[in-house]
């Protein structure tokens, strides 16, 4: 499982953020993740605890928000939400078509509990 080591990352960059920010326990971690990222959100929650374990985001509540896969046609200039299995234009069908969003995985936000707070 994958998801493990990509949470074991996202806790890295978290750590990161708090000791930056004189953040002391981090209460929630908010992530973005696209149906083409190759990460499954299910599996990530999964994994997120076991990562966290003594670490600074232990207690944290992992937040994901899925995001939709958008195209911009190459033909009619035209942006559109889209399946995962049919990257398409919706507007003329064709298939030249730019990937917009739907492949990231991206750390949105971080919520800090702070010493001074």
């Amino acid at each position: 499982m994958h998801e493990l080591s990509v949470c074991r990352g996202l806790i890295e960059q978290v750590a990161r953020v708090a000791r930056e920010h004189g953040g002391q326990r981090v209460v929630s971690v908010t992530v973005r993740i696209g149906p083409l990222s190759g990460v499954e959100a299910q599996l990530l929650r999964s994994a997120y605890p076991l990562a966290s374990v003594g670490t600074i985001a232990q207690t944290a509540t992992l937040i994901i928000e899925q995001l939709p896969v958008r195209v911009r046609c190459l033909e009619c200039g035209a942006q559109s939400e889209v399946e995962t299995t049919r990257l398409v234009c919706a507007a003329c069908g064709t298939s030249r078509v730019q990937l917009l969003c739907g492949d990231e995985l991206l750390l949105a936000s971080v919520e800090l509990e702070r010493k001074d707070a």
